[in-house]
C-alpha cells in the first residue's frame, strides 16, 4: 500500500498552532510624537531671517505635506535677551511620520526652489547661533495634542513651556508616573490649564526628562491658575506621597508668546 505524504497535514497543523498561540491582542491606544527645534539667536537680524522663513517657506511646506497643528513661539523676553529665542514644535502622529519628514528635508524634495536669505545665508552671516531639537513621546493620559481654547489676542497669550529633568533615571520615570497614574494630568485638566502637551524627552540635550505646556490668556490668568493649583488638595496630597518626593532634580520654566504665523 502506498503511503501518502504527511507534508500537507503537518503545514496545516503548524498554521492551526500559529493562529491559536498568537491571537492578536488588543493594541494600546497610540500615541504622538513631537519635535521640539528651538532657534538661539544672537541678533535682530538673525532673529528676523530666521523668523521670516519659518513664516514664509517652511511652514508652508509642512502644511501642504499634510501636517498641521504646528506652534511657533518667541520667547517673552526676546527683545532684550542675549540668547533670542524661536521655538518651534511639530506634532507627528507615529515615528514613521518623523522619519518621512527627516527624509523629505535631506533628499530636498519638501522645499524646492528655496531662495530665502535663511537658506542662502553664508557661512559668517549665520540665520542663528544654534539649533537645539528634541524629539518628545506624549504622555498615556493625553495621547494627543490640544489646540488651546483661549479667546485673548495672540500677542497677549502665554504660553509655558516646563521642562522637569530628573536626578536618576528611576526618580524620573516615578515623575512620570505621578502625572499619568498619580494624577496630575487629571488635575490639571480640572483646574483649566489649557495643556497643549505632555510628554517624555525621548532624545535631547537634557536627560532625563519630561516636558509639557500650558496656556493662558495672559500672565495675570497664569499666576491665578497656579496659585489654584498649589493650594488644591489633590496636589498637595500627591505632591507628599513618599514615591513621588525628590523625583525632580532640575526645572526650567519658559514664557512665550505665539507669533502671528503659529498654528494657535
Amino acid at each position: 500500500m502506498k503511503k501518502q505524504s504527511l507534508l500537507p497535514v503537518t503545514f496545516l497543523l503548524a498554521f492551526l498552532l500559529l493562529n491559536s498561540s498568537f491571537t492578536p491582542a488588543s493594541k494600546d491606544p497610540v500615541g504622538e510624537y513631537y519635535q521640539l527645534t528651538i532657534y538661539h539667536c544672537k541678533t535682530a537680524d538673525q532673529l528676523a531671517v530666521t523668523s521670516a522663513y519659518l513664516k514664509s517657506t517652511y511652514l508652508p511646506a509642512l502644511h501642504k505635506s499634510g501636517l498641521n497643528n504646528i506652534g511657533v513661539f518667541t520667547s517673552v523676553n526676546n527683545d532684550t535677551a542675549a540668547d533670542k529665542r524661536l521655538y518651534v514644535l511639530i506634532p507627528f502622529a507615529s515615528l514613521q511620520k518623523y522619519e518621512a519628514l527627516m527624509n523629505s528635508l535631506t533628499a530636498g524634495s519638501l522645499i524646492k526652489n528655496d531662495t530665502s536669505a535663511y537658506t542662502n545665508a553664508a557661512h559668517d552671516k549665520m540665520p542663528f547661533e544654534r539649533m537645539e531639537t528634541a524629539l518628545l513621546k506624549a504622555f498615556k493620559d493625553m495621547l494627543h495634542m490640544k489646540k488651546p481654547s483661549l479667546t485673548a489676542p495672540l500677542t497677549e497669550r502665554i504660553y509655558e513651556l516646563r521642562s522637569y529633568e530628573g536626578p536618576t533615571e528611576r526618580l524620573y520615570r516615578q515623575k512620570v508616573k505621578m502625572f499619568n497614574d498619580g494624577g496630575e494630568v487629571t488635575l490639571f485638566d480640572r483646574l483649566n490649564f489649557n495643556a497643549v502637551f505632555y510628554a517624555e524627552v525621548l532624545s535631547g540635550s537634557h536627560m532625563p526628562n519630561l516636558m509639557y505646556m500650558t496656556t493662558f490668556n495672559n500672565m495675570a490668568e497664569r499666576d491665578e491658575h497656579w496659585k489654584n493649583f498649589g493650594s488644591d488638595s489633590v496636589w498637595k496630597r500627591i505632591s507628599a506621597m513618599p514615591e513621588y518626593l525628590n523625583t525632580v532634580s532640575k526645572a526650567d520654566i519658559f514664557f512665550l508668546n505665539p507669533t502671528d504665523f503659529s498654528d494657535y
